[in-house]
């Protein structure tokens, strides 16, 4: 009987994934040709046969695992099968039921055999103190009777008696850097050491996790021994595996992205990277906040570099002033690259409901990207920021357009309003045209008036009237307006269906 002050530990469920590890081990148990291990105890040792010995005083003889000469412990183990189990044809090839000679002072370092030992002694003090004549005995290996016997049943699993052979060896030695040098092995020991309380193995396994990569099959068994660990043990590995704060994940993806966009120098492959790991996560709702967040701050800082560029200081240099306004126009430039890739990724994840609203309602914006355009100085500066601005435009327009963002009536009238004017400036100041410009403006042109399409006839009257510059030379090249305004007379000339719905 265990006494309570050693049951710290719950008793773990051995497990095992692979039956070639620890293959020295399990090689020979399977050699084993009767129920000791006294012939091969030298093939059991995985470590040197100095470290698989241990001196317990400095008089004492040195200890040997399964010697019977030195030994005063007799070990059953043997695998505890249910009366119900039956034997499977590969049981015939495993020997289940062994007997290993031990040493008293060597296997207390292993809680379990030292509160077992203790037990034991108590009930034999009265016996031998009796047959006692005082001389110092020997102890020859036919004669049993002065050992103590125990039993130690183990689950009925193809390594765990080799397991637990190697188990009892680690008890001779304290160098266990030879044996624990895989995450599997350790993963394998582990669950022993816990058993028996072996606080040096567990030591050991645990530090060996600690540093190691796992694979996904070794992180799960280190998260099913979790529990049986106290706190300050598992403290480490609970590190590794638990994020500190709720919204780790979050922020994860945050930095990535900012890291993405702003600070690494293999910005298109590390943003492609970035966009996949944004396809890929699990969550639409984090992935919806995290790109939100970054929409918001990269607008901001393209909104702020606008108002300075158009409403500039005059009071100092000539030359610093220019200096300020060209580095505006570079900071409007860049984040508005940011912009455009957050955009589409809010757009390929559909979760671009705020950033079109937030677009709509930019009358300020709109307002200094009007000012910026109408002046000469950003061409030979930035020539690419007009394009820049509209692709977001276009990008958020079709969605809104396609029904990939239902957007509100209201939201989709002040998009229209707001950005329609800043086209119009980008087509009448943009020269010469650049020929990758007529297909953006084109496309932005039918979009818009898609979307007008979708409101009220009074709204669509105002917003039409102020597309007419969509009309070109020849007014065949522009079937989407001649479309537009026959789709808005056509419902304007049909009788009022107000009465009809009495």
């Amino acid at each position: 009987m265990i006494p309570n002050s050693y049951r710290k530990r719950q008793r773990v469920p051995h497990r095992h994934t692979s039956a070639t590890r620890l293959s020295s081990t399990a090689t020979v148990v399977n050699s084993f040709s009767d129920k000791t291990v006294s012939e091969s105890s030298q093939k059991l040792h995985r470590t040197s046969s100095a470290a698989s010995t241990i001196t317990t005083s400095p008089n004492a003889v040195t200890s040997s695992f399964n010697d019977p000469y030195t030994a005063d412990v007799l070990l059953r183990l043997f695998v505890d099968r249910s009366p119900f189990d039956s034997d499977s044809p590969s049981d015939s090839s495993r020997q289940s039921d062994i007997q290993i000679y031990l040493h008293s002072a060597v296997i207390r370092r292993a809680k379990y055999f030292a509160a077992i030992l203790s037990d034991c002694w108590q009930h034999r003090t009265n016996a031998d103190a009796k047959s006692n004549n005082g001389a110092e005995g020997s102890r020859s290996n036919d004669n049993n009777n002065n050992l103590v016997h125990l039993n130690l049943a183990v689950v009925d699993d193809p390594n765990s008696i080799s397991i637990h052979l190697t188990v009892l060896q680690l008890l001779y030695t304290s160098d266990f850097a030879t044996v624990i040098d895989s995450a599997s092995t350790a993963l394998e020991i582990l669950p022993v050491a816990l058993e028996l309380l072996f606080e040096d193995c567990v030591k050991s396994c645990l530090r060996f996790l600690e540093a190691v990569p796992w694979s996904e099959e070794e992180e799960k068994r280190v998260l099913s021994l979790i529990p049986f660990l106290r706190e300050e043990e598992s403290k480490e590995l609970l590190a590794r595996l638990s994020p500190g704060q709720e919204d780790s994940c979050e922020e994860m993806l945050h930095g990535l992205i900012l890291a993405a966009i702003h600070n690494h120098p293999n910005m298109a492959f590390v943003k492609a990277f970035v966009a996949k790991l944004l396809r890929d996560f699990s969550s639409r709702e984090s992935a919806r906040r995290v790109l939100e967040r970054a929409f918001e701050t990269s607008l901001k800082v393209v909104k702020e570099s606008l108002e300075e560029y158009t409403s500039p200081d005059f009071r100092g240099d000539h030359n610093e002033t220019e200096a300020i306004q060209r580095l505006n126009l570079h900071t409007a430039m860049t984040n508005g690259r940011h912009l455009l890739w957050l955009v589409e990724r809010m757009i390929e994840l559909r979760v671009a409901d705020s950033a079109v609203v937030e677009w709509s309602e930019q009358a300020s914006f709109t307002a200094d990207l009007q000012r910026a355009f109408r002046d000469d100085a950003w061409r030979n500066i930035v020539p690419g920021l007009p394009a820049v601005v509209l692709r977001c435009t276009c990008k958020l327009a079709n969605a809104v357009a396609a029904g990939t963002i239902l957007a509100a009536r209201q939201v989709r009238m002040k998009l229209v309003k707001d950005w329609l004017p800043v086209l119009l400036v980008c087509k009448d100041n943009v020269s010469p045209m650049l020929p990758s410009h007529k297909p953006l403006h084109l496309e932005l042109e039918e979009t818009f008036l898609r979307i007008i399409s979708t409101l009220p006839m009074s709204d669509a009257q105002v917003l039409l009237q102020q597309c007419l510059s969509f009309s070109t030379r020849n007014v065949e090249d522009c079937p989407h307006l001649i479309t537009a305004f026959n789709t808005w007379f056509r419902r304007a000339t049909r009788p009022p269906q107000l009465e009809n719905l009495d």
